[in-house]
């Protein structure tokens, strides 16, 4: 049965709009597409293809979302982020850009709030998150829509917009989905967000449920790792062990240093090997002889053995069972001491 899209109620603004004025044949467009396919630059190509329609896919959505609203001025102390976040980091890179572009143009497009649920004259943030940081740094007021939104509103239009942007890693969206799911969001409010299916969706909160929080944490976004290897490293952590050899891991200087990516193939490389168990330290001499009288001294966790050899080992062996007592009143009587009890 096909899903209804859930957002049809936010979106007010007919498709017409959307729609090209002078739509190109299709026999043009088979000719447009012909060589793209061809060798490493059509791969190229429909790569670059690729994220320029993940981008204009966000931009339709924030579109259907804004339109025929109007567009108001918030002060930065007006605004609060998203009560769930759907990124792990930001790229200073690709924030300083975004900075430099609305300082010499504007915000070009509105971003998306809503009344705060329980602070008056406050808005919450559907989407829009990084140019009302950009705008609060260049210490601008910030265009936005304003719209009434229930929670289970607010989430879908928050991951769907970012879920059609190109620069959001599977882990991102995994953690997002996790949220959701641990704020009590059915998988149905969980699919429509993220526009995911049944399946992707049980994957993705597979992955958030078996890798423990401070390993992805220490990992980070790591844009270019997808789905199955995000699998693999779950299924390391069906032994109990690997969380702390993980965590400890990735918080050695020369793996903190390495980008997202290096430190996921690094920490997956590292539990993909068996621990290294450190030898049983050994108390005492090995062995221990007087007047005729060997003994081996074995010690090993909590076992410690002591094996006579000489032809009054019974003998002697027996005085020391018979002593047992007085011997352990002695050795007490000796910690205490070291003690100053």
């Amino acid at each position: 049965m096909a899903r209804k899209n859930v957002l049809s109620s936010l979106m007010a603004s007919s498709d017409a709009k959307l729609t090209p004025v002078n739509p190109a044949p299709q026999e043009d467009q088979r000719q447009h597409v012909t060589y793209k396919g061809i060798g490493a630059l059509g791969a190229v190509t429909r790569s670059i293809d690729a994220l320029a329609a993940k981008a204009d896919a966000a931009k339709e959505i924030e579109a259907k979302l804004t339109a025929g609203d109007v567009v108001i001025e918030l002060e930065a102390d007006q605004i609060e982020e998203s009560f769930i976040s759907d990124r792990l980091a930001h790229s200073d890179q690709q924030f300083q850009e975004l900075v430099e572009a609305m300082r010499v143009r504007g915000q070009d497009s509105p971003i998306l709030v809503r009344p705060h649920p329980s602070k008056n004259g406050i808005y919450q943030i559907a989407f829009g998150h990084r140019r009302a940081k950009a705008a609060r740094l260049l210490g601008r007021p910030v265009r936005a829509v304003v719209r009434t939104l229930t929670d289970r509103d607010h989430v879908i239009a928050q991951g769907q917009e970012n879920s059609a942007r190109a620069d959001l890693s599977f882990l991102e969206r995994a953690t997002f989905a996790g949220e959701l799911e641990a704020r009590g969001f059915d998988r149905e409010t969980i699919m429509a967000a993220l526009s995911a299916d049944k399946t992707t969706v049980s994957k993705m909160l597979s992955v958030v449920n078996r890798i423990p929080k401070a390993v992805r944490a220490g990992i980070g976004p790591a844009l270019s790792i997808g789905r199955d290897r995000w699998h693999e490293l779950a299924t390391r952590f069906d032994e109990p062990a690997n969380e702390d050899r993980a965590v400890e891991f990735l918080s050695r200087d020369r793996v903190v240093a390495r980008p997202p990516e290096e430190r996921f193939n690094l920490v997956n490389a590292h539990l993909s090997k068996a621990p290294v168990l450190a030898p049983a330290k050994k108390t005492g001499p090995a062995n221990w002889e007087r007047k005729g009288i060997q003994a081996n001294i074995k010690a090993s966790g909590r076992q410690y053995t002591i094996s006579l050899k000489a032809a009054e080992a019974a003998g002697f062996g027996a005085y020391l069972t018979r002593n047992l007592d007085r011997l352990y009143e002695a050795y007490h009587a000796e910690n205490k001491s070291k003690s100053g009890d």
